[in-house]
């Protein structure tokens, strides 16, 4: 008798890697994921290209992935062709009249509509909005608290998130669409504003009672003082975490707002290292997973 047929291991190993996937297609079918796009994975070529292949596959698998884009860089290399030189105070970008419009031209214009575009690309149906579109972000001025050292500067159009309509973003969804934000939202006076694109993914993520808020970044994830990466983490391990010091320094931001989010209904944030190529799809749909991820409970 003939010996069996002796497949290529590579295509046994594909057939293994989609198997391991069934279950997180079938428990998160329907579900949103709000995913913060931003990092190498938004500079460099290639990756950009495996992240609209890997938002495009989440959506024809039946899930419902909406993503916040930054775009730090792009502001910065047009503010210096125009000669304007970037202002920070705790991070925060000092926003005047003149860098708004900036703002506003690279985030809700040409950032948006080049992940729009990629997704396009990928076979994806995506829409780029700001929070402006349909009033979906309501902003308020950002004041610094007087802890802050720089209590007393005026950040100018920087804001904070008041309130957020879902309506929009359901619609889209509800369409087939995949919704790209930008974080501009408007105050009630017709005021634009300028908001960390963290800061809207988790609130978004709350919002929409999000299933997973997944943020891309260029770590390989929340690490401790020796750099060694802790996953499986809960709100109140963070917090021990942070009171004994081991989570400090550049990590505290990173994981506020994500903190919150778990806090406040998302079922699990995943903080994960942008740089792998198919990050996103190797986070929501294998065991092994490449970041820090933080439940709920």
């Amino acid at each position: 008798m003939n010996a069996p047929h002796l497949h290529n291991p590579l295509a046994a190993e594909k057939a293994r890697i989609l198997a391991e996937a069934l279950p997180y297609i079938q428990r998160f079918h329907g579900k949103t994921i709000v995913v913060k796009f931003g990092g190498n994975a938004m500079t460099d070529e290639v990756l950009k290209a495996g992240f609209a292949h890997d938002v495009v596959l989440l959506k024809l698998v039946g899930m419902n992935p909406v993503v916040v884009h930054g775009g730090g860089p792009q502001i910065e290399q047009l503010l210096a062709r125009l000669g304007k030189k970037g202002e920070f105070v705790h991070g925060m970008r000092v926003t005047d009249a003149e860098t708004m419009d900036i703002v506003e031209m690279v985030l809700g214009g040409t950032v948006n509509k080049e992940v729009v575009e990629l997704i396009n690309q990928a076979g994806g149906k995506a829409v780029g909005l700001t929070g402006q579109d349909g009033a979906f972000i309501r902003a308020r001025k950002l004041q610094l608290s007087a802890k802050h050292n720089g209590g007393g500067v005026d950040l100018g159009q920087v804001g904070e998130v008041e309130s957020i309509d879902p309506s929009v973003i359901g619609a889209l969804e509800a369409g087939g669409f995949i919704p790209v934000v930008a974080p501009i939202g408007t105050g009630a006076d017709g005021t634009t504003y300028n908001i960390n694109a963290d800061l809207v993914a988790g609130k978004l993520a709350e919002v929409l009672a999000a299933e997973k808020l997944v943020v891309l970044t260029n770590t390989p994830g929340v690490l401790d003082k020796d750099g060694k990466l802790l996953t499986g983490l809960t709100p109140r391990k963070i917090d021990q975490l942070v009171e004994k010091g081991v989570i400090s320094g550049g990590m505290l931001p990173k994981i506020g707002s994500a903190l919150d989010a778990a806090r406040n209904g998302v079922k699990s944030v995943h903080i994960i290292d942008g740089r792998v190529p198919h990050a996103l799809l190797l986070e929501v749909l294998t065991d092994q997973g490449v970041g820090t991820l933080i439940r709920s409970k």
